[in-house]
């Protein structure tokens, strides 16, 4: 048996628990006064309730309303409703301490037990006390309703539990009569002392002593007449009663200290019992014995409590709680064709999806008495031989094979026949042969069907379990990834990482996988080559293949899809966990932990409809959109994310997000539409926008006019060479009284008489002046040199005789008044003319366009000749006055509009109305296929982000969380504050700006790495901003700070090296191991530089012998870092000087051996000599250094204390810097980048196109 936990909090000690009847929920009352509504499944604080005053003993949950209780030390008893996250109100009365509270199944009830000796049950309805149970001489622990019968259970520490008979409170209750008086005073002056304790209302109906000490806690078997009890004594107690007596049916014995609660299991002849002794038991009901005990070294239990309805369990411990329950519940079970096999009450069970026939096969093993045997994990089944193999946790592992009957007769075959063994894992390889896994030896074992074993390999990695494959090969799961392994040529053929791997799901050809972990989904074809990865944050149950190739999975609330390129979504919701067995169209057949076999509709409309869409089945795409009512922001989200922005648009109902969505995909027809409809300017401008750069002009020009923007409508007009409508945007400035506007339309269309008057009129008579003057209008300069009042000899700077010319606009090379810009012809689109039931208003009716209402049309009026060319003017020799060549009228009418009935025969013209009918098909056709405006087409940025998997080309290519991601995956990088810098600095590099007209945008231009050697855009690739030959320098510019002494300098520039190999893209192989030789470099010179710079901070204390123990450590663990020969003499004689100082004569020695091995100077070699034959003398420490050269060590970065060979330790997923685990899961003290003990792919610098 297992304690399968579920979820667990840390916080204070808890004291009560309650589990929510339906939600994922549960109430933890806490000895610090506070109370918290967590979600065990999601594992969320969901809200904290603080105002009781002192510990919170007592909690539990209303069966039905949104209503909770608690009890505490301040004496009272809250009522909470947990929606509107307050108290409702305050029940007072008690005197003392309110140990336990708890709910009435049915009525409007609440018991509460106190240390006041009294129980008192509550009408939370009228919020008064309605009966106080006296009786108990001590405290009383414990107080519960019984589910069914009208009787309450108590528990005092007078060491008795007490049976209350409450069918009289009952009775009252419903005859209505009114709340008992809570004033006791008043009580004794109406002489109704025995009223006020409801002698009449609850009477005693049984006192059960037995126990030598106080009794903590008592408790109803659900369904039997059994009462459970347990407390100081140490002892568990069951109870048996009946009508008229109770007596004591056996004890548990087998705690060290006192029992504080005990209950039955709901649905299994099992009793739970917490102890002060740190444990968890378990009994057999029916034979008292202890099943299993679940320790804790640390936490002593004081609450327990079974959910109403699962197979869970909670208990409350000093430093928090935890959920729980003792056996896996999913069904063992296999599937094979149109049947399902699995595992139901000790019977292996065969049931038929056709005929939905349900029948027993054979019986399996079950628990001797008074023993617990646990229920099979795995089944795998053997069509060609009616055999399957059941795998449990029993013995610590084993399997079971049984031989179903090959023709059913309606008898039940025996266990007896069972062949079983030892294993953990037992899959089925081919037809008489199974592979078994022994975990402990490390062995896979290949067995016949006799249970023989014919073969043992070992295999190439440290295998968790085993999972069934293809042909002869199977799946190994380790602990970081799965293994593909052929039994028979004992080769690994492939490997894929991944997550402890619990469930393997193969498809119905055997061509992808579904590797399931318990937050993750892999995807996989048979090769293990990977397709995507599902996470999610709750635990995956099962999942099963679609026929269409969608992965349908559940979770413990959720029905869910994949699909293969990574998409998901979900289904429905699901009240409990199920187990997929079969997927078929819309029904979903699945297993429940009750072990029955259900089937469940769903809608399949989603998952096929994207699953169309990356396949580009565009047919069914129609059919599903026309067919089916998918709606919903999801949906609409998805296609505008991925590129179909033409197809949400049908789907959409709101102005707004058709605006954006039709400006997206290039409708401006539908964008003008619904910029009507919205008519606010922020809208107009952003139409206005997008229609000047698709070319619409006319578009514009009702944008603008809408908004009211004249100068911008003055300049369209200059740059289309309408100058007729700038005549009228000029009386428009005039009736506005605008001069500005009117001074800008004079000079657009050259009217210097009008920009004379617009200067005169605002009092600029200089300009006014000047301007008349050079433009030759010498009466009108003179009439305002006289209005002014100034003499022409007065006027110095009026010479403008020198080839002055009119400032005139340049008029457009091509004058497009009407028509809007040139367009490109496309292809038309596979969605327009399929449907367009998406728009709205005078728009067109579903499976009619609009131009098959034309094409339908009758055109009124005659003026369609300059349509078709046909010019009828000069160019056809027409004399005005004589017609043709003087012919008459009559000849004229010949060619006008009207043709003589009969006049088609001439020319040999028959009414054909098999023709007539393919014309109008034509035409219908061709109206339903629409056009589609021209997509953009790639960036060059885009292509960058395309071509590499490198994180400093997706930074040029400013796809930021894409380098984000795979730095996080391949060097665990959890910080990127450092690296922002860089980010921005690749980012800006990588680009050159190029102006053009003053006027005009600043275009933009990439920057490439190899511009001129290849025109494939598969070769493109941002410049390098970071190169080998760069970081080079810059390891010069540290060594040459190292050797000056200067490690601040040093540090930085280390630092700063290292941070930059990330972002270094290398071309061969050997410039990628340089890159990784440099990363190594810079690990042990900061590293070494740190242990200086403390030595350093160390010396300038106090000189105690703590710290000349750690300056002589700290010199010690210097000479360890792999430097530079030069700077590792420099780091050998500083420790020598420093373990001499020290008088640590013995590491002296070492350091001086160590230092002559180097060969150094002469001078030097001849101080270190010295040094040998001083400290040979002494051969010993002064000091207990904690170092030992001959004992192989690393230094932890973050303490800077040696970790010796086999202590654990963790890296760095980057540097590689090794540290201590306690500093598991926090920054690098290398790098400050990358997260301590992150699983990480490693760096890529190699920038290989392939």
């Amino acid at each position: 048996m297992q304690m399968l936990t579920k979820f667990e909090t840390k916080s204070s000690r808890v004291k009560g628990t309650a589990f929510h009847p339906k939600r994922p929920w549960i109430l933890a009352s806490l000895h610090n006064g506070s109370i918290q509504l967590w979600d065990y499944r999601m594992g969320t604080l969901l809200d904290r309730f603080e105002e009781h005053e002192g510990p919170v003993r007592g909690i539990s949950f209303h069966p039905t309303q949104e209503l909770f209780v608690s009890g505490g030390d301040d004496y009272k008893v809250k009522v909470w409703n947990y929606r509107t996250r307050r108290c409702i109100f305050t029940l007072q009365g008690h005197l003392d301490y309110v140990r336990t509270v708890y709910f009435h199944p049915e009525q409007p009830w609440i018991i509460s037990a106190s240390d006041d000796q009294t129980i008192r049950i509550w009408n939370w309805q009228s919020r008064q006390c309605i009966a106080v149970l006296t009786g108990h001489n001590h405290y009383v622990m414990c107080a519960q309703f019984h589910p069914t019968d009208d009787l309450v259970v108590s528990a005092c520490l007078d060491q008795t539990v007490r049976v209350w008979d409450i069918s009289g409170l009952r009775r009252k209750s419903a005859a209505g009569a009114q709340p008992m008086m809570t004033d006791p005073l008043s009580s004794q002056r109406l002489n109704t002392q025995g009223d006020f304790f409801n002698v009449t209302d609850v009477v005693v109906k049984f006192v059960l002593e037995g126990h030598t000490r106080g009794v903590n806690w008592a408790t109803f078997h659900p369904t039997m007449p059994l009462i459970l009890s347990c407390g100081d004594d140490r002892q568990v107690k069951i109870w048996r009663m009946n009508e008229s007596r109770a007596w004591e049916v056996d004890t548990c014995r087998g705690h060290y200290n006192n029992v504080n609660s005990a209950l039955f299991h709901p649905k299994r002849e099992l009793i739970l019992s917490d102890s002060e002794d740190k444990t968890i038991r378990v009994w057999d009901t029916t034979r008292r014995t202890l099943l299993q005990t679940f320790r804790r070294d640390q936490d002593r239990f004081w609450c327990m409590n079974a959910h109403p309805e699962l197979n869970l369990f909670a208990a409350g411990h000093d430093n928090g709680l935890i959920v729980f329950k003792l056996e896996r519940e999913r069904p063992a079970s296999a599937i094979h064709q149109n049947s399902l096999l699995y595992v139901k009450d000790s019977q292996v069970r065969l049931h038929d999806f056709t005929s939905a026939n349900d029948a027993p096969m054979v019986s399996i093993r079950t628990a001797p008495a008074g023993q617990y045997l646990p229920p099979p994990r795995t089944m795998s089944f053997n069509p060609a031989e009616k055999a399957v193999l059941l795998t449990s946790d029993a013995e610590g592992g084993s399997y079971e094979l049984y031989n179903l009957p090959r023709q059913f007769n309606g008898q039940v075959s025996d266990s007896a026949q069972a062949r079983r063994g030892a294993g953990s894992c037992a899959i089925w390889t081919g037809r008489n042969r199974f592979a078994v896994l022994d975990k402990a030896a490390q062995q896979i074992l290949i067995k016949d069907l006799s249970n023989q074993t014919t073969k043992t390999i070992k295999p190439p990695v440290p295998v968790e379990a085993i999972f069934n494959a293809p042909g002869s090969q199977i799946l190994l799961s380790t602990t970081t990834s799965v293994v593909l392994f052929d039994v028979q040529t004992r080769q690994v053929v492939s490997e894929i990482n991944a997550a402890p791997v619990k469930y393997v799901v193969w498809s119905s050809d055997m061509s992808t996988v579904a590797l399931l972990c318990k937050h993750t989904i892999t995807l996989a074809n048979k090769q293990l080559d990977q397709l995507c990865q599902v996470h999610e944050t709750i635990r995956i149950k099962s999942a099963m293949w679609d026929a269409s190739g969608v992965l349908l999975y559940t979770t413990l609330n959720h029905i869910k899809f994949a699909l293969p390129r990574g998409d998901s979504g979900i289904v429905r919701t699901i009240d409990n966990p199920i187990y997929l067995v079969r997927v078929q169209g819309g029904d979903l057949h699945c297993l429940d932990r009750e072990g029955s076999v259900n089937v469940i509709k769903i809608d399949p409309t989603e998952y096929r409809f994207k699953l169309a869409l990356q396949h580009q089945n565009y047919e069914e795409v129609v059919s599903i959109i026309r067919n089916s009512n998918l709606v919903g922001q999801s949906i609409i989200a998805y296609l505008q994310k991925n590129g179909y922005p033409e197809i949400a648009l049908h789907f959409v109902r709101d102005d707004t997000a058709r605006f954006e969505l039709a400006l997206e995909c290039g409708n401006m027809d539908i964008a003008l539409e619904t910029a009507k409809a919205i008519d606010t300017p922020a809208y107009w401008n952003k139409f206005s926008q997008e229609a000047l750069r698709r070319g619409h002009i006319q578009m514009v020009e009702l944008a603008y006019q809408r908004t009211k923007a004249y100068d911008k409508l003055s300049f369209l007009y200059s740059i289309t060479g309408n100058t007729e409508k700038l005549v009228k945007m000029q009386k428009i400035a005039i009736m506005r009284n605008d001069l500005q506007s009117r001074l800008q339309n004079s000079l657009f269309i050259g009217d210097v008489e009008d920009r004379v008057r617009v200067l005169q009129e605002s009092g600029q008579h200089a300009l006014a002046y000047l301007t008349a003057k050079s433009h030759g209008l010498v009466e009108e300069a003179e009439s305002i040199r006289a209005g002014a009042g100034v003499e022409e000899a007065d006027i110095t700077s009026a010479d403008v005789s020198g080839g002055s010319k009119l400032l005139l606009p340049t008029m457009p090379v091509v004058s497009s008044t009407e028509l809007d810009w040139p367009q490109l012809h496309v292809s038309k689109g596979i969605f327009d003319g399929k449907f367009n039931f998406g728009d709205k208003g005078a728009g067109p009716h579903p499976g009619k366009s609009r131009v098959a209402d034309l094409a339908t049309a009758t055109v009124d009026g005659d003026d369609t000749a300059g349509a078709w060319d046909i010019d009828e003017g000069d160019n056809m020799g027409v004399d005005e006055e004589d017609g043709f060549g003087g012919a008459g009228a009559d000849e004229v009418d010949l060619l006008g509009d009207e043709v003589e009935a009969g006049a088609e025969g001439g020319w040999g013209i028959d009414d054909d109305g098999e023709l007539d009918a393919e014309i109008a098909a034509e035409a219908t056709a061709a109206a339903a296929a629409g056009f589609v405006a021209p997509q953009p087409g790639i960036s060059e940025l885009e292509v960058w982000s395309r071509n590499s998997s490198l994180a400093v080309d997706q930074i040029a290519a400013g796809n930021f969380e894409q380098a984000m991601r795979l730095l996080r995956d391949q060097v665990g990088i959890a910080s990127f504050d450092a690296l922002k810098p860089a980010f921005m600095e690749i980012y800006t590099s990588s680009r050159s700006v190029l102006t053009t007209a003053p006027f005009a945008t600043p275009s933009r231009v990439p920057l490439r790495r190899n511009p001129v050697e290849s025109t494939e855009t598969s070769q493109y690739f941002p410049a390098k901003i970071y190169s080998l030959s760069s970081s080079l320098e810059q390891l010069q510019q540290g060594y040459r700070a190292t050797t000056a002494a200067k490690f601040e300098d040093g540090l930085v520039l280390f630092k700063r090296l290292l941070l930059s190999l990330i972002f270094v893209s290398v071309d061969t192989a050997e410039d990628a191991n340089e890159i990784k030789q440099l990363l190594q470099i810079c690990r042990e010179y900061i590293l070494g530089i740190s242990i200086e710079l403390e030595r350093a901070s160390v010396a300038k204390e106090e000189a105690t012998e703590e710290n000349s123990t750690r300056l002589v450590e700290l010199a010690a663990f210097f000479t360890h870092c792999q430097l530079r020969a030069d700077h590792e003499k420099l780091s050998l004689r500083v420790a020598m000087n420093t373990a001499y100082k020290h008088k640590c004569f013995k590491a002296a020695g070492e350091f001086a051996q160590r230092l002559l091995e180097l060969v150094p100077t002469p001078q030097i070699a001849d101080k270190a000599r010295k040094m040998i034959t001083i400290c040979d003398r002494q051969s010993r420490d002064n000091l207990a250094i904690n170092y030992d050269a001959r004992n192989p060590f690393v230094i932890c970065a973050a303490s800077h204390t040696p970790i010796h060979r086999g202590e654990p330790a963790v890296n760095c997923p980057y540097c590689q810097a090794a540290y201590k685990p306690e500093h598991n899961g926090e920054l690098c003290r290398v790098c400050t980048v990358a997260k301590i003990g992150a699983k990480a792919t490693g760096l890529r610098s190699l920038a290989s196109a392939n």
